[in-house]
């Protein structure tokens, strides 16, 4: 019989740790007379910005459902290029093997939070901030092998008492 799972993002947190990734990433390279880089690589509730980070995580987490895709439970068969809003909830429900180790479920959603913000950083600096993506596309990568990890976890079996 299968597990079946949800993973529940919020993403109010998704847009919050974004910005404040951009902010602390901006704040470390002050010092030089780079101000207008730095004012323009940190992320906001502008409508431009709001817009582009909207769409960033869109993208991010259309790759992550095709990476959880063999154990999605979904019968939706259309496709759009909307991207999400504010009030849009990001849950992603699975089909898992009987003996899937549920104590990574939690993990799994931590990961899935932090790859969709790495992705979605790397974007934001892929258009703002050139050269600034390396690090945050690393960690995306990262959380994404570690997704895979922690989806081939399984429990050890255990005998029926008799």
């Amino acid at each position: 019989m299968k597990k079946a799972i949800s993973l529940q993002l919020q993403l109010a947190e998704i847009i919050y740790d974004i910005q404040n990734k951009t902010y602390l990433t901006g704040r470390s390279l002050s010092g030089n007379d780079n101000y207008s880089h730095i004012a323009n690589m940190q992320a906001n509730d502008d409508d431009e910005n709001a817009a582009q980070i909207l769409r960033s995580i869109t993208t991010a987490f259309s790759v992550l459902r095709n990476r959880l895709s063999e154990y999605i439970l979904s019968d939706e068969i259309i496709s759009s290029n909307e991207s999400l809003t504010t009030e849009d909830s990001l849950t992603i429900a699975l089909s898992m093997p009987s003996n899937f180790n549920g104590a990574v479920t939690k993990n799994l959603g931590e990961l899935a939070h932090q790859f969709i913000v790495a992705h979605a950083v790397a974007d934001w600096f892929a258009i703002t901030a050139k050269g600034e993506t390396s690090d945050y596309t690393e960690v995306a990568e990262t959380s994404l092998k570690m997704i895979e990890e922690a989806l081939c976890k399984r429990s050890r079996p255990s005998r029926t008492a008799v």
